[in-house]
This record gives structure tokens, sequence and C-alpha cells, in this order.
């Protein structure tokens, strides 16, 4: 079982840049390949980025490459995306997810543990 729990959600404006923390419990966390996904409001979640069980490999839906990073810290059990050059269309509720997998995959059907999510809202 893992818990998963986000924070550095908040209010800025376009331009601006957020860093998310995701902290999980459990001992076996680089075990786990994770994933930030995001809901607008009327949307379906959606991928935003995946980090597999090492950090040596990452994905990144293209609404967000070159602007947002992720990585991870097994050691402190904690993954981060840090967002840059935030837009409007970024404001969404994120989340953090974990599969008990060494390899990441883009689908939120894959994914067997959620945080409860952190609003991040970019205004114009």
């Amino acid at each position: 079982q893992v818990r998963l729990v986000e924070s550095g959600g908040g209010l800025v404006q376009a331009g601006g840049s957020l860093r998310l923390s995701c902290a999980a419990s459990g001992r076996t966390f680089n075990r786990y390949a994770m994933a930030w996904f995001r809901q607008a409001p009327g949307k379906e979640r959606e991928f935003v980025a995946g980090i597999n069980w090492s950090g040596a490999t990452t994905y990144y839906a293209d609404s967000v490459k070159g602007r947002f990073t992720i990585s991870r810290v097994n050691a402190m059990n904690t993954v981060y995306l840090q967002m840059n050059s935030l837009k409007p269309e970024d404001t969404a509720v994120y989340y953090c997810a974990a599969r008990p997998s060494i390899v990441v995959v883009t689908t939120k059907g894959d994914y067997d543990y959620w945080g409860q999510g952190t609003q991040v809202t970019v205004s114009s």
C-alpha cells in the first residue's frame, strides 16, 4: 500500500513558476513508476509527466514539454514537478500517481495509487 500526499499548488500569474511535491509512504518507493496527471473542470484527467523507478527515464505530454520537469529523490520518497512558463491553460487539479512497476505508462487506468490532488491556478 502506498499513500501519496501532494503539496505546492497555488495561484500564480502567467509566465510564473511553481514546484509541486508528492511525498509517498512505504519502504518500496524505488520500485514504483511515478507520474503527474491533471484535471481541469469539465475535462478528463490527463497525463502530464512520468518518471521511471530510477529517474533515468522521463516522459512528458506535448503540451508541457520544455516547460515542466519531473524528478524524484528515492531516499526521500518524493517526486517533484517543476513547472515553468505557466499558462492559463495549465490551470487544473494536479494529481500524483504511482504504479508498482519499473515502467512508466501514460494511461491513468494503469496507476494503482493516487493522491488527493493540489490546485494550480494560473491567471492571465
